[in-house]
């Protein structure tokens, strides 16, 4: 939680590499969905310049509209909204929202179905790897996911079974200039970074020579 509450909301979750789904193992689900609702909820939202502010607000009325859709869908849905939902009360000017806990998702719900790129994190249970990893890949997208385990058989396993371009492995530090930087499926193709960065700018040529 001290590492999942400030990387989800950071620049009001409009970040790329955020994570929207967090899948939390069954025996664990209720305690992480607490605790990281209580932590959500404690978030003082307010103008970047205040130093008290801990959260900022979205860009523009449409990522405030689509914010109000997945709730509306999770709603319809019967997901439960632990904490936020809607604009905060008394904020009439700027496009602030709530930041947003949902519970009890079906797997086709907006919140865990697409990305959000706002301040709503979808937290479900599973109850064993292969279900989990079945699960992530079923979107479309495959830029980052992260996998937090003391395990290192699931270390390797998550960093070969996991359909996304980058994977972080207890933490969620990713980008760095020699490093490459993308994604798979719809999340975009080729690189930035790393020597790889330079090679999607290039041909290979095969020349053959016979003397």
């Amino acid at each position: 939680l001290d590492i999942c509450i400030p990387v989800k909301f950071a620049n009001a979750g409009q970040v790329c590499v955020t994570g929207d789904r967090f899948y939390v193992h069954e025996s664990l689900h209720n305690k992480f969905v607490a605790g990281f609702t209580e932590r959500a909820r404690a978030l003082k939202l307010g103008h970047g310049l205040d130093e008290s502010s801990q959260m900022g607000p979205l860009i523009n009325q449409r990522r405030v509209d689509a914010m109000e859709g997945i709730i509306a869908d999770a709603r319809k849905k019967d997901g439960k909204v632990e904490t936020g939902g809607d604009r905060p009360a008394g904020q009439n000017k700027g496009f602030f929202f709530e930041p947003t806990v949902i519970s009890g998702l079906p797997d086709e719900a907006l919140a865990l179905a697409e990305e959000n790129f706002g301040p709503i994190a979808a937290i479900t249970p599973f109850a064993t790897d292969d279900e989990v990893y079945a699960r992530a890949n079923s979107t479309d997208m495959g830029l980052a996911a992260y996998v937090f385990t003391r395990q290192p058989k699931r270390m390797r396993e998550a960093a070969v079974r996991i359909e996304s371009g980058m994977v972080g492995i207890n933490s969620f530090a990713l980008a760095a200039a020699e490093a490459p930087f993308g994604g798979i499926k719809a999340s975009g193709m080729g690189r930035e970074g790393g020597s790889e960065g330079i090679e999607d700018y290039l041909n290979v040529k095969l020349t053959q020579v016979t003397v």
